[in-house]
């Protein structure tokens, strides 16, 4: 059960209980009387629900379908009209019935912006079935078999060449990721030290260098390679060597350059 109400504002998150005390009742009716309730207009009488009371006697609750639901659809076995409601008074269980209303203009339901209620607690449970069940009923539950015992997929005998296309194992990227992680498996650590070394003798060269370049000139693994960078370098976040390594004050022996010389970048 859904309706359309304004936003709702923080407090109205709250389970509104203002109908808990409320009977409701759970009925269970037959598929065929769902299947054309469902199919029809919104705000049009369906059918009449007449209960009867007798002294000290349970209820009689009978349900006539409108006339405009039976003779469409119904095919070569029409729908009863005339139903009755078997009532059970529920004592053994708690059960309720719950709505949720979201903002108007909502296609999804958030949470922060939806509204729940208690509708009430269910007090009776009633089942629906035909006044009687004469022939014209029997033929039409042995339809509604028939067809649910139909199978959904059926073989169709084709006349003509279908084109189709074969699902891709798998994609170019996929494949140059997985060579790229072998090939970094395969990389052994060297010793720190000597990684250290061929790292020093490249910041002769260059004063920044970003991590593509530090893999290729040490051949070490990335993951390695940066804990070794992290103690000896200096990682710069802002431009213009933005995303790019150099050593520490107390590593470098030689002078500052301009910002725009001595940086390694992928492009060299």
């Amino acid at each position: 059960m859904s309706n359309t109400v304004p936003p709702a504002s923080h407090s109205d998150r709250e389970l509104d209980l203002a109908h808990s005390a409320r009977g409701v009742w759970l009925v269970k009716v037959p598929k065929y009387i769902s299947q054309k309730w469902e199919k029809a207009a919104g705000n049009v009488e369906v059918g009449k629900l007449k209960i009867s009371k007798r002294a000290g006697q349970k209820a009689d609750v009978t349900l006539a379908l409108a006339d405009f639901l039976l003779p469409q659809d119904t095919g070569p076995v029409p729908i009863p009209k005339d139903h009755k409601l078997d009532l059970q008074i529920v004592q053994t269980q708690t059960l309720g019935v719950f709505s949720h209303s979201v903002p108007v203009n909502t296609d999804a339901v958030v949470p922060e912006t939806e509204k729940l209620c208690l509708e009430g607690k269910i007090q009776q449970k009633l089942e629906c079935r035909p006044f009687m069940a004469d022939q014209g009923y029997m033929r039409l539950k042995a339809e509604t078999f028939r067809k649910a015992a139909q199978p959904v997929r059926k073989v169709q005998q084709l006349d003509r060449v279908v084109q189709n296309y074969k699902p891709v194992a798998n994609h170019k990227h996929n494949i140059e990721y997985e060579e790229k992680k072998k090939a970094e498996g395969k990389k052994s650590r060297d010793d720190k030290d000597a990684v250290m070394e061929m790292m020093f003798a490249a910041f002769e060269k260059h004063q920044y260098y970003n991590i593509k370049d530090l893999v290729r000139i040490t051949k070490q693994p990335v993951t390695y390679l940066k804990e070794i960078l992290k103690e000896v370098c200096d990682y710069n976040i802002k431009n213009p060597h933005k995303n790019m390594w150099e050593l520490k004050p107390e590593y470098r022996h030689y002078k500052d350059q301009p910002a725009d010389k001595g940086s390694k970048s992928d492009s060299e």
